[in-house]
C-alpha cells in the first residue's frame, strides 16, 4: 500500500444525507504521526474503511482524515504541521509520536481549545516511559491520553515480590530513558534489595567481546553470578539478540531466571525469545481482552471489525504495534462522538483557527466536543477505549507468560497470571524449582583418578571403562534417586585444575567453566578460588591433610643377646674378669694357700682366670682360696658380678619382648620441625597453595606452615614435590620421603598396602570438605545438596564410607613398625647370636682339641719311651 510522505487525506463518502442544514457540513480530523512508524496510515485506511461497511455509525455526508508524519523529536515541526491542519478547520487532532513532541502539542491544543488524543509510541518498540504531560484541574486541558499510564513500575515490583528476589540486574536499550523505573528503583531499595544497572548498546556482540576482554576471571563469574537474575526493557529484536549473544558465550547457565517485561511483544516474539533462551523465561507484556465466541469477534457494540484485524491468526493483526491498535479504536472513538452529536442536533461549525494572528479566538465549541468525546465510548482492538475524570485511559491488563527450567528448546509457553491496576495480580508466580524427577537428563561428567573417591575397575577389550570408588559411589546414589544417567570421562589433562597465567583454569575446573562438562567429581576440595569460577554442592565428606611415611622395618639383630650391654661396657666386663684374675694370681703367689693333703689344685695363673671367669658366669670354682685378702677380693668380685647378670637378664627381657618401636614423627609439627626427612605434596594443587596461603601469612600465629613451605618450596617446587599423587606414593615406599596430601586418600593407600609398609599422621581438625562441582549457576546443585544432606541423615553415607575405609583393616594405619607379628613370641632371629657363640666355641674347641693332640704326639716323638729307657740301662 503506498505510503504518502507528507500528506494523506483520507475520504469516506456517505450515500446517506443529512437535512438541508448540514448538506455542506464536514468532519475534518487532523492525525499527527511520528515519522518512523509509516504504517500507521494503513491502520486509518482501515479503520476508515470499516467506517465505510457501517453507515449507522455516521450519517453525515463528508468526514475527512488528513495525517501527516512528522519528525518526532522536533516539537517545531510538530506544531508547524498541526497549525497548518488547524487552519484547515479540523474539528479534533490524533497524534501518535513521541514525549518531546507531545508536550508542544498539548500547549497548542489547550490554547485553540481543540481535543487533543494523544497515542504515545515508543521508538522501535523500546518500552515506554511517561511523558509526564502536566495537567491542571481546569477547564482548559484538552489533551486525553489514549493509552493507559505506564504501569511497568507496578508490574515489575509485584512479579519481583512474588519470586523472593534479593538480587538481580536490570538491562534496558540506548532507546529506553531509565528514569521511567525511578518508583521501582526507590522502593526495591527500600526493601533491601541488591540492583544493578546495565545500558545494552545498539552492538551487542562487540559489548560482550569488551567484557571478556575487560574482565579478570574472577569477575566474570561473579558477572555471571550476577546474570543469574535478570530483567530485560527493551524493544523484542534487541531483547532476541542480546539473548543470543549471552547464551552462545556461555555468560548465562540452566538455572538463570529473565523477566522481559515490554508492551510491544507479539505471540511470534515470544516463541522466539523461548527459542533462543535457556533457564527459565518470564515474559510481561500488555494484552486486551478477546471474545471466546469467535462470531463476535468481529462486531464489537454497533461496529463492524476488519476480517485482518479480528483474526488472531492473521498476520497483519499479529505484527501490529499496540500503538496501531490505539489509532483504530480512536478512529471509531472519534466517529460515534461526532455521530452522537448530530443525533443530539448540537453541531458546532468547524473552526477555521490561526496560529499566526493575535487576535485569533479559540474555538467555542471545543469543550463541547471534549465533552462529547470524554463521555462516549467505544469496545475495539484495544478492549474498552474510555476515559475517565483525569482525561486518561484506565482500562490495562498485564498477562504473564512463562516456561519452566529446562534444557531443551523448543519450550511451551503457559500463562502464569494476568495483572490490572483494580484487582492486582491474578494467578501464582511461585518460583518452581527444579523437581526431583530428572528423567531422561544425561549429565557429562569430568573426574581424575585418585584412590579410592575414582579408580578404573577391570574393563573388558571394546567395552567402554568402567569406574568405581567412593565419589562414584556417591554420584550413583545420587543417580538412583534423581533418575539422571551420566557420561563420564577423564581430565585431559589428569589435574584438579589452577588458575593460568591468562586467568583461565586448567584440569577438571577448567572443563566445567569452558562448559564441557556439567559436573565434575573426585577428591575434590571446596576452596575460595574454586568457588569463584564454578559451584559446589555441600561436602558429602570432610577433609584434612595428612602425610603418608614409610613404616620401620623391625631390624633383627642375630647378636640381640649382646644388645642389652653397649659395646664399651661388654669391654669393660671382659677386661675387668682379666684384671680381677691376674689379682687373685698374685694374691695367692705372695701368701701361697696351705692346701690339703693329697690335693691336686695349683695356683696357677691359668686355673685363677678359669676361677674368677666361672664365679662371672655363675658355675662356681675349683681352687680353694683360704687365704683373707683373696676371699675379701673374691667376695666383691661376687657382688659385682651378681649386679651386672641381674642387670643384663633384666635389660635383655625387656629388649627382646619390645614389638612397638616408637617413631619421632607423629604430627605435622613434628614433621614441620625436622629436616633429616624431605617431604612434599603435588605441585600447584589445593594442598600446595594451602600451605603457601598459610605458610606466607604474617597473621599466621603457628610457624608451623612457614617451616613447612620454607621445605615444599626449595628448588621453586621442583625439588621435593611431585606431578601427580601416585609419583608421591611410589616416592614414600622406595625413598627417604614423606608425602603430604589428602588424609583420605592416604589413609586408604595405608590400610590396603600389600606389605603395610605405610603409615599416616593427619591433622585431626577437618576445616573443608569434599564436593561435587558444578558449573557455575547450575540448576543441579541445590537439589544435589539436598540428596547428599539425605544420606548423611539416614546413614547411607556413614555405610559407603566403611566400604573403603573398613575400620578393622589389615594394617595399622598410625603404626610406625610392623605389626602383623604377634608381640609375645621371639624368634629364633632373636638368638641367632647366642647359636653362633656356642658354634663359635665348638668349632675353636675342636681346632684346639686337634692341635693339643697333634702338639702331644711331636712332643711324645722327641722324648724317648720308659722301656727304651730301662734297655739303656
Amino acid at each position: 500500500m503506498e505510503v504518502f510522505p507528507l500528506l494523506l487525506v483520507l475520504s469516506v463518502w456517505w450515500s446517506r444525507t443529512w437535512d438541508s442544514a448540514n448538506a455542506d457540513s464536514i468532519i475534518h480530523i487532523g492525525a499527527i504521526f511520528d515519522e518512523s512508524a509509516k504504517k500507521d496510515d494503513e491502520v486509518f485506511r482501515t479503520a476508515v474503511g470499516d467506517l465505510n461497511q457501517n453507515e449507522e455509525i455516521l450519517q453525515t455526508e463528508k468526514i475527512t482524515f488528513s495525517v501527516t508524519f512528522v519528525d518526532g523529536n522536533n516539537p517545531f515541526q510538530a506544531v508547524q504541521e498541526a497549525c497548518e491542519l488547524m487552519n484547515q478547520g479540523i474539528l479534533a487532532l490524533v497524534s501518535s509520536i513521541g514525549c518531546t513532541s507531545a508536550g508542544s502539542l498539548q500547549s497548542l491544543a489547550d490554547a485553540m481549545h481543540i481535543p487533543h488524543l494523544f497515542i504515545q509510541r515508543s521508538t522501535a518498540g523500546t518500552p515506554r516511559s511517561g511523558c509526564g504531560l502536566t495537567r491542571s484541574n481546569r477547564n482548559d486541558d484538552y489533551t486525553l491520553s489514549v493509552r493507559p499510564p505506564v504501569y511497568l513500575n507496578d508490574v515489575i515490583l509485584r512479579v519481583v515480590t512474588e519470586y523472593a528476589w534479593q538480587k538481580f540486574i536490570i538491562f534496558y536499550d540506548s532507546e529506553y530513558d531509565i528514569r521511567g523505573i525511578q518508583e521501582f528503583l526507590d522502593k526495591v531499595s527500600q526493601q533491601g534489595m541488591d540492583v544493578a544497572l546495565q545500558k545494552v548498546e545498539n552492538n551487542i556482540n562487540k559489548m560482550i567481546t569488551t567484557l571478556f576482554d575487560t574482565m579478570r576471571i574472577e569477575e566474570l563469574n561473579r558477572y555471571r553470578d550476577t546474570l543469574r537474575r535478570a530483567i530485560l526493557i527493551m524493544n523484542p529484536a534487541t531483547a532476541k539478540s542480546f539473548i543470543t549473544e549471552v547464551v552462545e558465550t556461555n555468560l548465562v547457565a540452566f538455572d538463570c531466571h529473565w523477566i522481559i517485561i515490554n508492551e510491544e511483544i507479539n505471540d511470534v516474539d515470544v516463541q522466539e525469545l523461548v527459542r533462543r533462551s535457556i533457564g527459565r523465561l518470564t515474559i510481561i507484556r500488555q494484552t486486551f481482552p478477546v471474545p471466546q465466541n469467535i462470531s463476535q469477534r468481529c462486531f464489537r457494540g454497533n461496529h463492524r471489525i476488519s476480517s485482518t484485524l479480528c483474526d488472531p491468526k492473521d498476520p497483519f493483526a499479529q505484527n501490529m504495534e499496540i500503538s496501531n491498535l490505539y489509532i483504530y479504536d480512536t478512529v471509531l472513538l472519534l466517529a460515534n462522538a461526532f455521530h452522537k452529536k448530530l443525533e443530539d442536533r448540537k453541531w458546532h461549525s468547524m473552526a477555521s483557527l490561526s496560529c499566526i494572528r493575535k487576535n485569533s479566538k479559540p474555538w467555542q465549541g471545543g469543550r463541547s466536543m471534549l465533552e462529547t468525546i470524554k463521555k462516549g465510548g467505544v469496545s475495539g482492538l484495544t478492549g474498552e477505549l474510555e476515559f475517565g475524570e483525569n482525561g486518561g485511559n484506565p482500562n490495562v491488563h498485564f498477562e504473564i507468560l512463562g516456561t519452566n527450567y529446562g534444557e531443551e528448546l523448543g519450550r511451551g509457553v503457559r500463562k502464569l497470571g494476568c495483572w490490572n491496576p483494580v484487582t492486582g495480580l491474578n494467578g501464582s508466580l511461585t518460583d518452581k524449582k527444579l523437581e526431583n524427577n530428572m528423567r531422561g537428563v544425561v549429565l557429562r561428567v569430568v573426574t581424575v583418578l585418585e584412590e579410592p573417591f575414582v579408580m578404573v575397575s577391570e574393563n573388558v577389550l571394546g567395552k567402554p571403562k568402567k569406574y568405581q570408588g567412593f565419589s562414584i559411589d556417591v554420584l550413583d546414589a545420587l543417580s538412583n534417586y534423581l533418575g539422571f544417567n551420566y557420561e563420564i570421562y577423564i581430565a585431559p589433562d589428569h589435574k584438579y585444575g589452577s588458575p593460568q597465567e591468562d586467568g583461565t583454569w586448567n584440569g577438571l575446573v577448567g572443563e566445567l567453566v569452558f562448559k564441557r562438562a556439567d559436573i565434575g567429581i573426585s577428591a575434590l576440595t571446596i576452596t575460595p578460588d574454586r568457588e569463584n569460577v564454578v559451584d559446589f554442592t555441600t561436602r558429602y565428606m570432610d577433609y584434612s591433610v595428612g602425610v603418608l611415611l614409610r613404616r620401620a622395618e623391625k631390624t633383627v639383630d642375630m647378636f640381640a643377646c649382646l644388645a642389652p650391654f653397649d659395646l664399651s661396657l661388654w669391654a669393660c666386663i671382659a677386661g675387668t674378669v682379666l684384671l680381677v684374675g691376674l689379682l687373685v694370681y698374685l694374691l695367692n703367689w705372695l701368701n701361697p694357700p696351705r692346701l690339703q693333703m693329697g690335693s691336686m689344685t695349683s695356683t696357677t695363673l691359668y686355673n685363677s682366670m678359669w676361677f674368677v671367669y666361672g664365679s662371672f658366669v655363675q658355675q662356681g670354682g675349683e681352687v680353694p682360696y683360704t687365704t683373707l685378702a683373696t676371699r675379701m677380693m673374691m667376695g666383691a668380685w661376687w657382688l659385682f658380678a651378681l649386679i651386672v647378670i641381674s642387670s643384663y637378664t633384666a635389660n635383655l627381657a625387656a629388649f627382646l619382648t619390645i614389638t612397638r618401636i616408637e617413631s619421632s614423627i607423629q604430627s605435622l609439627q613434628d614433621l614441620s620441625k625436622q629436616t633429616e626427612i624431605p617431604y612434599g605434596t603435588v605441585l600447584d594443587s589445593a594442598v600446595y597453595e594451602h600451605v603457601r596461603m598459610k605458610g606466607l601469612n604474617p597473621f599466621e600465629r603457628d610457624s608451623m606452615y612457614s617451616q613447612m613451605w620454607r621445605m615444599i618450596s626449595r628448588s621453586n617446587g621442583s625439588e621435593n614435590n611431585v606431578l601427580e599423587s601416585q609419583a608421591g606414593i611410589q616416592k614414600v615406599k622406595y625413598g627417604n620421603y614423606a608425602f603430604v596430601w589428602d588424609a583420605a586418600v592416604l589413609e586408604y593407600v595405608a590400610i590396603n598396602d600389600p606389605d603395610c609398609s605405610f603409615y599416616t599422621i593427619g591433622n585431626t581438625v577437618a576445616d573443608r570438605g569434599y564436593g561435587i562441582a558444578l558449573q557455575h549457576g547450575s540448576p543441579y546443585r541445590d537439589v544435589f545438596s539436598q540428596r547428599i544432606l539425605e544420606l548423611q541423615q539416614n546413614g547411607d553415607m556413614d555405610l559407603l564410607k566403611h566400604k573403603w575405609w573398613p575400620k578393622n583393616g589389615q594394617c595399622d594405619l598410625y603404626s610406625s613398625v610392623d605389626t602383623k607379628q604377634k608381640g609375645g613370641a621371639l624368634d629364633i632371629k632373636s638368638f641367632a647370636g647366642v647359636f653362633c657363640i656356642l658354634a663359635a666355641g665348638i668349632v675353636l674347641s675342636c681346632f684346639i682339641a686337634m692341635l693339643e693332640t697333634w702338639w702331644n704326639k711331636r712332643k711324645g716323638s722327641r722324648v724317648p719311651s720308659k722301656e727304651f729307657q730301662v734297655l739303656i740301662q
